[in-house]
């Protein structure tokens, strides 16, 4: 897959087969388009292309958004790379481009930069300056400028219309399971292994403390989650803890990971770490021993868990 960071950056001998959007979280309603995408440049006559955009138009317009994304942009990018998109173009989005009207976005992005042979798009897609414009539109400037649209129905995407909000929605209320039904894979958060107060060790369940890649990245509701990750190409299985440690006065929300039979150094490396299942909320405890004797639960929780999972 060729990334290109601009519309001005893309050059290509074919024309293009294009869809258009954010695409947070790259869920199963987004995989729906990409899959078309892709089944119309089978034949290598045309090439697939994303565009997309960063910041997340919402983050712009809205000024100081508190919005948190499903992904980084490496996270997008590997997510896409894996469904086989041909180019991917991350155009900086800025007031300036918000401005563009629904036919000069046309002519100038989709016909003259991107030699746009079809384009396809979701149901609800609205563009141009202050999204003035619809799907009847953009096949009106198709007709115009000699471009093909596809339409992608609610009902082709899901019955329930997967949305990146709803998928927000489900891990800040710690619903992870929804969430990753909706994903179409485990949400996962990217970082570097730093060190902490190592606190774990000393009552035998030593942590990975996680630095995220991004702090605009959504981490889910605070508590006890089963996760796993791939670690010089061994999959670990582990708990994970989001939040304050609130048992030794913790002031900092942390993520902490104890991996199950690891023991490697791993300080400063950069890791992904999926989440399978929630275990429960954050507690304080009133002494370390009851808080290590609800960690053993959780330890257990956690392989009768994953045991079951590998019995499916």
């Amino acid at each position: 897959m060729k990334i290109f960071h601009s519309i001005n950056e893309f050059h290509s001998d074919k024309k293009t087969i294009v869809t258009i959007g954010t695409f947070d979280g790259v869920h199963l309603g987004h995989a729906a388009i990409l899959k078309k995408l892709t089944q119309n440049t089978q034949n290598e006559t045309f090439e697939s292309t994303v565009l997309t955009f960063f910041p997340h138009p919402r983050m712009v317009l809205q000024g100081k958004s508190d919005l948190k994304l499903l992904n980084t942009i490496n996270e997008k990018i590997e997510l896409l790379e894996k469904i086989g998109i041909d180019n991917l173009i991350i155009h900086p989005f800025d007031e300036k481009f918000a401005e563009l009207n629904a036919e000069a976005f046309v002519s100038t992005i989709l016909v003259d930069h991107l030699l746009v042979q079809k384009i396809i798009i979701g149901y609800d897609h609205r563009f141009g300056k202050n999204r003035t414009a619809n799907i009847d539109d953009l096949i009106s400037f198709g007709a115009q400028y000699g471009f093909e649209v596809e339409q992608i129905s609610a009902q082709e995407i899901d019955e329930i219309s997967i949305s990146s909000t709803k998928i927000r929605t489900a891990l800040e209320e710690g619903d992870i399971q929804l969430a990753n039904e909706y994903l179409g894979y485990s949400y996962f958060l990217s970082g570097t292994v730093v060190k902490g107060k190592q606190l774990g060790r000393t009552i035998g369940f030593p942590t990975a403390n996680i630095s995220l890649e991004e702090d605009y990245k959504l981490v889910p509701q605070n508590g006890v989650y089963v996760v796993q990750a791939e670690i010089d190409c061994k999959t670990i299985y582990g708990m994970m803890n989001i939040g304050f440690n609130p048992t030794v006065q913790g002031k900092q929300k942390t993520i902490e990971v104890h991996f199950f039979d690891f023991e490697a150094d791993i300080y400063n490396r950069k890791i992904q770490v999926a989440i399978l299942q929630r275990i429960r909320s954050e507690k304080k405890f009133k002494s370390i021993e009851l808080l290590t004797k609800q960690l053993d639960e959780d330890r257990s929780f956690s392989r009768n868990y994953l045991q079951n999972l590998e019995n499916k």
